[in-house]
């Protein structure tokens, strides 16, 4: 396993992290997703463990905070040291006694919200807690300055976001910066093989401002999981078929599955590790968050970490996946070469 800084803090995480919206769901959406009760939890934790995963996370929102529950038992039933695991949560959606201030990014709920995290992950404090959605009820600014008092209070190591557009990211990240406050250090999003869009803007800024990329849904849901294909659908139970999240480009995605079961039978491997070996070949990447219902599921994502893809892999894999060009980019592309050549300089024109 290898561990790779955390956007420009110094703090290393695996490059697999385990997720833990499977654990603990009963009905509705939760239920859709997983069921796993604290013995089958237990073993999936241990199982990331052993491979030299050091990242978890999860979500106050997840089977109604339960994920959390079960995440916290694990490590104290497995008797995990705290400083070897780097936990991660988030706050925003609506939890508790579903009040009208319940939910958002308020200070008070975000205030109420990392008092219940703590208690349901029986922690004292949280490495990295993720704002989970943008709250257009609440300034940028308030939600800022109460995440810079969690850390000044020390119950809180590191803050992030996840879902938030790019301009909205900067936003904060300027407030942060004037006023001397905690700065997002990671964004987690969406992002796989069979959707690429968080390249035409959030990517630039993440490498721009330092910001670390935590990938959830890196195979679309089970899309990218192997059972599907043109004319091939997974079987009864599978997520993708009630669960049909997250939204992507069929034809795309088909034409990606193609070309990665290409390669997956020439190395005798599954293409769900070749969709997680790209995600860990993109240089902007912190971590790939890989979630299982069972010990075996993980063990063949977790086997994602040692396929090195070859460049004419990687180049396969490109073609069929690459998004549409869209205006500005195609623009940029198109009035930035001059410039980029005299960048590049004699030896590389």
């Amino acid at each position: 396993m290898n561990y790779r800084k955390l956007g420009r803090t110094g703090l290393f995480v695996s490059e697999l992290c385990l997720g833990t919206m499977t654990f603990g769901g009963k009905d509705g959406i939760w239920g859709q997703i997983g069921k796993l009760e604290q013995a089958e939890a237990d073993q999936l934790v241990v199982c990331a463990l052993d491979a030299g995963i050091n990242f978890i996370d999860t979500a106050d929102v997840y089977s109604d905070g339960r994920a959390e529950i079960i995440v916290g038992q694990a490590l104290k039933n497995l008797r995990v040291p705290r400083e070897n695991v780097v936990v991660a949560t988030k706050v925003f959606g609506e939890t508790g006694t579903q009040g009208v201030n319940s939910r958002g990014l308020s200070r008070r709920h975000i205030m109420d919200g990392v008092k219940a995290s703590l208690s349901r992950l029986q922690l004292d404090y949280i490495d990295v807690y993720q704002v989970h959605g943008f709250d257009p009820a609440t300034t940028v600014e308030e939600t800022v300055r109460a995440l810079d008092n969690l850390v000044q209070q020390g119950v809180v190591r590191y803050v992030g976001v996840s879902n938030w557009a790019a301009w909205q990211i900067m936003k904060a990240l300027g407030i942060a910066q004037r006023l001397g406050l905690a700065r997002f250090e990671s964004l987690q999003a969406y992002y796989s093989v069979a959707g690429r869009d968080l390249e035409r803007e959030l990517i630039p800024l993440l490498n721009s401002e330092g910001v670390g990329l935590l990938v959830w849904s890196p195979l679309a849901g089970g899309l990218l999981s192997g059972k599907y294909g043109r004319g091939l659908q997974a079987g009864e139970g599978s997520r993708r078929t009630k669960f049909d999240f997250p939204p992507v480009n069929m034809e795309r995605a088909y034409d990606c599955i193609d070309a990665m079961r290409n390669i997956a039978k020439a190395r005798s491997t599954s293409v769900a590790q070749i969709a997680i070996a790209w995600l860990l070949h993109q240089s902007t990447v912190s971590s790939v968050i890989i979630g299982a219902k069972r010990v075996d599921q993980l063990k063949d994502n977790i086997a994602a970490a040692a396929i090195k893809l070859t460049g004419d892999e990687l180049a396969a894999i490109g073609a069929v996946s690459a998004l549409p060009p869209e205006y500005p980019g195609w623009m940029l592309a198109h009035q930035g070469k001059a410039r980029r050549k005299q960048l590049a300089g004699p030896d590389e024109a």
